[in-house]
C-alpha cells in the first residue's frame, strides 16, 4: 500500500517533501505533480524502480525517459549545451518545455536513444517539483502518467490512489492537474526543431 500526501501547491510542507526525497532515495516509485500533469519519477541509477515504471506505464524499457533537473546547472551535466542554447534556455525557463540534448557521459548508455543518444531534459515550473529536485540534488528520472489504453496523463491523485496504490510506494497529492503535455523542443543539432507543439509557447524557440 502506497503512502498518500496531500502537499501545499505553493508552500509545499517540507516533513513531506524531506520523506519523499528518502522514498525515491531507497529506490521507490513516486507519483508526483508537474506543470504539465502528474508523472511517474524515480531515481536515475535505479534499474529496478525504472522498470516497475515501465511495467505499469506497459511501455518497453528503451522508452525515451525523461530527466527532471532543477536548473540549468545541472542540465548542462547531462547535456552538451552550447553559449547560444544556453541563453536561450536561461531566458525561457522552467516551464512546459522538454528539451532534445546529446547526453553527457553522465547520462546512463541505457537513458540515452540509441541511435541519436540524446536524452530529454525538463526543468519544470512547479514548486512541488522544484522542491523535490533541490533536497534530492539530483535528477529525476520521469515519464507522463499515462496509463495503458489512455491518451493523456491522470489528472486525479483520488483516481491515481485508486488505480495504483499497490503498485506505486508514494502519491503526492498536488491538486486537480488537467493533462498539459510540454512542448518538445529537439537542440541536438545545429538547428532546433520542435517536435511536438504543447503547453509551452514553440516560438519563443522558432527563428
Amino acid at each position: 500500500m502506497s503512502q498518500f500526501f496531500y502537499i501545499h501547491p505553493e508552500n509545499p510542507q517540507g516533513r513531506l517533501i524531506k520523506r519523499a526525497v528518502e522514498t525515491i532515495e531507497s529506490g521507490g516509485v513516486i507519483v508526483y505533480p508537474t506543470d504539465s500533469g502528474y508523472a511517474l519519477g524515480c531515481q536515475v541509477g535505479h534499474k529496478q524502480a525504472m522498470s516497475r515504471i515501465a511495467q505499469i506505464r506497459q511501455i518497453p524499457e528503451d522508452h525515451d525517459f525523461t530527466l527532471m533537473v532543477r536548473d540549468l546547472s545541472e542540465l548542462s551535466t547531462y547535456a552538451r549545451v552550447d553559449n547560444f542554447y544556453f541563453r536561450l534556455l536561461k531566458a525561457n525557463t522552467p516551464g512546459a518545455y522538454t528539451f532534445i540534448f546529446k547526453g553527457t557521459k553522465e547520462v546512463p548508455k541505457r537513458l540515452l536513444n540509441p541511435k541519436k543518444k540524446t536524452i530529454g531534459l525538463r526543468i519544470p515550473d512547479n514548486k512541488i517539483t522544484l522542491e523535490l529536485l533541490e533536497l534530492l540534488q539530483a535528477p529525476l528520472l520521469s515519464t507522463s502518467l499515462i496509463l495503458p489504453g489512455e491518451d493523456v496523463s491522470e489528472s486525479d491523485p483520488e483516481d491515481i490512489r485508486n488505480q495504483l496504490e499497490r503498485q506505486v510506494d508514494l502519491i503526492l497529492h498536488g491538486g486537480f492537474l488537467p493533462d498539459m503535455p510540454t512542448t518538445v523542443v529537439d537542440m541536438s543539432e545545429d538547428e532546433i526543431s520542435i517536435l511536438r507543439e504543447g503547453h509551452g509557447d514553440p516560438s519563443l524557440f522558432e527563428s
